[in-house]
């Protein structure tokens, strides 16, 4: 038992347990990641301009968005495709403001555009169902109301798939607008917005890019994706039994209808900054909980846990973020019990400051392939290249990201599917009366003991 006990108190197997799992669990992979990028970066040829551009059907679902529909609709207007190639179908979905009275503006300042308004009162998904068998030309794209597209977007996009045939859907690279985040008032809101941009810019030039290596991208982005017409024809179209019909999609078409899912990284789509923690909790809530909705309706299709956590992306996915979301939650609060079971806490705390340089360095690599991906984009690539002092800053936002998924994984667990969901404040008032009230019913409890043992005296 001595010996026992020495291992245990042993540095050997801290850092074993402590600090190595990490690296195995994230930092290896995000090193690898920077190699396989930078390897497609090398390899990527420059496209070729196009000889002939087809007709497109922008689709654009339209709820209560009067504050930002003009400038999504003048982004259109002012891209480099011709007007005159391009369709725009707004979905309205029982909008309660005046986003009517703006489309209407919209078809008196941009003539050369043709803009239909259509309504539906049965959801989103049904309202871009309904839009796909009203569409026109080849290829079917999708924006939301809320953003906007960089001037060559959609020449980018109709180029890529042009010029790769075996391409058959795409998700354009998503960015929070940085002419918003500059504007924004209030020191830690400014910088949340940044921390935000930044990943992004990771979710999407570094994550989406290299799962676009492997045909392993798990959601094309509804804000900003692409179909050939023929493509998305085929499919069961958008499903209604989940909030994130987007992924549902994307999953049919690369693992019903075995085609192509890519990343057109210089397409880019400008959407608003995010509001408040509040909205930040809710939104990545509601991401986990359709993750989570769409991988049980296609569990059926390759669940083999043995080989296909090796072959299988999904597999893995689900791993990381639901099977080890329970032991790294574990993990976080066993680190803090060690000071209670006689380890030093010299150790403890040179093991968190290790990790979390390892995790800059991580964040860096990416930081850098980024950089090589934006080279041509030269404000963008200006603005990105001076935040870099977040690389520092980004894995703690990462952390608190990672619990706010957790809390997606728990209530997608107990609660009923919904799109609305309480946001951070309203849970934490339900926390602080639930320990109260435990609280209390402790309290009273030891106050009946400590009066029954009065009486027994």
């Amino acid at each position: 038992m001595t010996v026992i006990r020495e291992l245990m108190h042993s540095s050997i197997l801290f850092w074993m347990a402590w600090v190595i799992i990490p690296i195995i669990m994230e930092i290896i992979p995000t090193i690898f990641d920077f190699f396989i990028l930078l390897k497609r970066k090398i390899r990527n040829k420059q496209l070729g301009e196009l000889e002939y551009c087809p007709e497109i059907t922008l689709i654009i679902p339209v709820y209560n968005s009067a504050d930002t529909l003009y400038q999504c609709i003048k982004s259109v207007n002012d891209s480099t495709y011709d007007n005159e190639l391009i369709y725009i179908m707004l979905i309205n979905n029982e909008s309660k403001d005046n986003s009517f009275e703006v489309f209407c503006q919209c078809q008196k300042d941009f003539p050369d555009l043709t803009i239909n308004w259509m309504n539906s009162e049965q959801g989103k998904s049904k309202a871009l169902n309904l839009a796909l068998f009203n569409s026109y030309g080849k290829y079917i794209i999708h924006i939301d109301s809320d953003g906007v597209l960089h001037p060559e977007a959609l020449y980018n996009m109709v180029r890529q798939f042009e010029q790769n045939e075996d391409v058959d859907c795409l998700t354009g690279t998503i960015m929070t607008n940085p002419a918003m985040i500059d504007e924004t008032k209030g020191f830690f809101k400014r910088l949340l917005r940044k921390l935000e941009f930044f990943e992004y810019c990771q979710a999407f030039l570094a994550g989406r890019n290299f799962q676009s290596e492997f045909n392993s991208i798990f959601t094309l982005s509804g804000a900003f994706s692409a179909f050939r017409k023929s493509s998305i024809l085929k499919t069961q179209l958008y499903n209604t039994d989940t909030i994130c019909e987007d992924t549902h999609v994307t999953f049919q078409v690369r693992d019903m209808l075995k085609e192509k899912v890519a990343l057109c990284e210089n397409a880019f789509f400008f959407v608003d900054p995010i509001e408040d923690l509040n909205r930040l909790y809710i939104q990545r809530q509601r991401w986990q909980r359709g993750e989570i909705e769409v991988m049980h309706m296609f569990k059926g299709r390759s669940m083999r846990f043995g080989k296909g956590f090796i072959s299988d992306f999904v597999i893995r996915l689900l791993m990381y973020d639901h099977t080890f979301a329970f032991p790294r939650m574990i993990w976080y609060f066993a680190l803090i019990c060690l000071a209670f079971i006689n380890y030093p806490i010299k150790l403890i705390i040179e093991s968190v400051i290790i990790m979390y340089i390892l995790y800059v360095i991580a964040t860096f690599l990416l930081y850098i392939c980024i950089i090589l991906f934006l080279y041509r984009e030269k404000p963008l690539l200006k603005y990105y290249a001076r935040k870099w002092y977040l690389v520092i800053l980004l894995p703690l936002y990462n952390f608190m990201v990672f619990w706010f998924r957790f809390a997606g994984i728990i209530n997608a667990i107990k609660g009923a599917q919904t799109w609305r969901m309480k946001n951070f404040s309203d849970e934490w008032e339900e926390f602080k009366k639930v320990v109260k009230k435990d609280f209390l019913s402790i309290t009273t409890l030891l106050e009946k003991w400590k009066a029954e043992v009065n009486i027994d005296e």
